[in-house]
């Protein structure tokens, strides 16, 4: 039985605490033994984007802490965003240091959700999931190209009873949320959520679905503003649907 830490990232346990309980739900109906370490907070990257290396630094110091070294058990998370954050950006912050080997170690056991359930664990449908209707998939910025994730939730979501899949244009294109890029450039921010929302409802779908709650919350404040015919829903929640 494969075990497993969660590492549940700001945004998902502040206001999206469902979305983490559905991946414990997946992540046990595969056979996983689940650990949740109650003292973990943030992975730094609101900090690091912003510039401040030293602070980002601190929180990445206690994320170590967080999650020791222990090569037999996975660090999984619903977040791309965050993933990519500890995968690529730490290593910046711990080049040269001290805790740069045992970085290393974690690093190489950190994953998002879905690439850890199919390229880790080999699984290609959760048993049991269901959802009628059509979905589209928005790649976030993160996932895509700093972790290399596209294949791997479509897999899944295409395999959920009732769910087709509709691809949308440009699915590959920033949401415009971007952390602090959505503060600080607030209408360019609001126009790319128009763009990806109008590509989304273009196809017909009835879910605009993703890996990063980050954008799933930016895309959803556009949808509810403009009362547009369509709702957001992160991957994990598609795949404990219907249990």
């Amino acid at each position: 039985m494969p075990a497993v830490d969660l590492f549940i990232p700001c945004f998902v346990d502040q206001l999206f605490p469902q979305t983490a309980m559905n991946m414990v739900k997946v992540l046990e109906s595969v056979g996983c033994e689940v650990h949740y370490n109650a003292n973990q907070t943030c992975c730094g990257q609101p900090a690091y984007n912003a510039g401040y290396k030293q602070e980002s630094h601190q929180v990445a110091c206690k994320f170590l802490d967080d999650f020791p070294n222990q090569p037999d058990r996975y660090i999984v998370s619903p977040s791309g965003s965050c993933v990519g954050m500890v995968r690529n950006a730490y290593a910046e912050l711990f080049d040269g240091t001290a805790d740069q080997a045992r970085y290393h170690g974690l690093q190489r056991r950190i994953f998002e959700m879905t690439e850890f359930l199919v390229d880790v664990l080999g699984v290609k449908q959760i048993a049991g999931a269901q959802l009628p209707g059509k979905y589209t998939y928005h790649d976030s910025c993160s996932a895509l190209r700093e972790c290399g994730i596209k294949e791997a939730p479509r897999l899944l979501l295409d395999a959920v009873q009732g769910l087709e899949r509709v691809e949308m244009s440009e699915s590959e294109t920033c949401c415009g949320f971007g952390g602090t890029f959505a503060v600080k450039f607030e209408a360019i921010s609001v126009a790319m959520a128009e763009q990806k929302v109008e590509n989304a409802l273009a196809t017909g779908a009835d879910y605009v679905v993703s890996t990063d709650t980050s954008c799933l919350m930016h895309l959803d404040a556009y949808i509810r503003r403009e009362k547009k015919p369509i709702k957001t829903m992160h991957v994990a929640d598609v795949l404990a649907s219907g249990w």
